[in-house]
């Protein structure tokens, strides 16, 4: 149909632009020339606009996400630590001796029974496996039971009981119980006093009688006298009382008589 209409167009213009005979017949020819012409009717017309090629958009090189660092594995946990055994309890055997040393000076001439005395541990106390127990310098306290000084020439060595009671030990104090001994003391024998004067006068008397009984004079008497008098003085000799003394720093031993727990 376009070219049907293209031929009809063509031949428009040449009739419109002169009108001879041969100006018309070479339309006819041109005409059936035309119409000779075969028909394509699937052809088209270049009548519409050429498109325009659009630029190709080159792609946008996108750069890659960063790709998270992996996560370093957790360490395997570590077990627990197996706990400490508990330290072995600290025990102070019965029978256990503790060499002391005594603070202060003990005299029957001045202490009484009931008082308190102190002395101080000497050497470390150790268990089997070398732990010390019982530190030097550890104070030891004790009551005077029994204290009378000597009040005859048998007796070599007064009456004096010591009843350990407690053991300072680093600032805390344990119970204990046992016997002490102070092995270092001694009598020291007192000045005469009015008591042994009356010794001797009485033992005199008793000569001075004696002495008449047996003289029946003067002499005798004063034979008596010297006898009974030197019979009293042996007396009170004989009964002259002597202090017990225990001197300060002096060694007091310690026997334990049941068990400390520390």
């Amino acid at each position: 149909m376009a070219s049907k209409r293209l031929a009809i167009f063509t031949l428009a213009m040449l009739a419109g632009c002169g009108g001879g005979g041969s100006d018309h017949a070479a339309a006819d020819s041109l005409s059936r020339d035309l119409q000779r012409l075969p028909v394509d009717s699937s052809a088209t017309f270049a009548d519409t606009a050429t498109p325009v090629a659009q630029p190709v958009a080159q792609p946008v090189a996108v750069a890659p996400k960063p790709q998270p660092k992996p996560k370093p594995k957790p360490a395997a946990p570590k077990p627990a630590p197996a706990p400490a055994p508990a330290p072995a309890p600290k025990i102070v055997s019965t029978g256990t001796v503790l060499a002391t040393a005594l603070d202060a000076e003990i005299s029957s001439k001045v202490n009484k029974a009931g008082e308190r005395v102190t002395t101080t541990v000497s050497s470390d106390i150790k268990d089997a496996t070398g732990r010390v127990l019982i530190p030097a310098g550890s104070k030891v306290t004790m009551t005077i039971s029994e204290i009378h000084e000597s009040e005859n020439k048998g007796d070599k060595t007064g009456k004096l009981t010591l009843t350990p009671t407690a053991v300072q030990i680093n600032g805390e104090s344990f119970a204990l119980a046992g016997s002490a001994v102070a092995l270092d003391r001694y009598l020291k024998s007192r000045p005469t006093n009015g008591g042994d004067v009356a010794k001797v006068g009485a033992g005199t008397a008793i000569g001075a009688v004696a002495g008449r009984v047996i003289g029946g004079n003067t002499k005798g008497a004063v034979i008596g006298g010297l006898i009974g008098g030197a019979i009293g003085t042996q007396r009170a000799i004989e009964t002259h009382d002597r202090d017990v003394i225990v001197p300060a720093g002096s060694r007091v031993e310690l026997t334990l008589s049941q068990d400390i727990a520390l």
